[in-house]
């Protein structure tokens, strides 16, 4: 069994993980992801997701899967993050609603035991229904969309705005669990010999 690191305090990717039976060690990378330069959403996605994974990596001796991960929405030829502020929040859902946006996640699998890493990049379509000013004051109002990339959380109240999902579902909540299974395999690993916490 080969222990199973997430380089990340996100919840969401956290109950993923534990949804197929991995209870991962949670440990933050903390990467300034600003110093990051990138010509497309699916490189900024697939470096941070890199970088992530190796700022944890450097602080481990014994043999651990590290796991990073990155999520932007791309809509309209612009890259969105989380939001900076709930105006910020607003202004976007004013611009997704009634929308089709691409939710890009970045996978950066290192296994420490074999010195390999496996980076992917899964995309999903999200279509957003067309809600009204008061429904969106309403759900920044919650606090959710601050903390969410693109400004919506699929599996919180956001999902009630979300009209259609062409792709991986989890992919949308912060990682796609098929390529994760895709990229252990790729790597040696099956899901059996996972596992996190003692």
């Amino acid at each position: 069994m080969v222990p199973f690191v997430l380089a990340s305090a996100s919840p969401a990717r956290r109950q993923l993980l534990q949804q197929i039976g991995i209870d991962p060690i949670i440990q933050p990378s903390y990467f300034d992801e600003s110093v990051i330069q990138a010509t497309t959403p699916t490189e900024l996605v697939r470096l941070l997701a890199r970088c992530k994974a190796e700022t944890v990596a450097q602080s481990h001796s014994a043999p651990a899967l590290i796991l990073g991960c990155d999520s932007v929405l791309v809509l309209g030829g612009e890259i969105h993050g989380k939001p900076a502020s709930p105006e910020v929040a607003i202004a976007r859902w004013q611009q997704m609603r009634g929308q089709t946006g691409e939710l890009l996640t970045g996978h950066a699998l290192i296994d420490l035991a074999q010195g390999r890493t496996c980076v992917e990049v899964e995309s999903t379509q999200v279509v957003f229904a067309d809600i009204s000013d008061a429904e969106i004051a309403t759900y920044v109002a919650s606090g959710e969309p601050l903390a969410c990339a693109g400004g919506f959380a699929l599996d919180g109240q956001g999902g009630a705005f979300v009209e259609k999902i062409v792709g991986t579902p989890s992919n949308v909540i912060g990682l796609s669990l098929p390529l994760l299974r895709r990229m252990l395999l790729s790597l040696g690993y099956t899901l059996g010999d996972v596992q996190g916490k003692k």
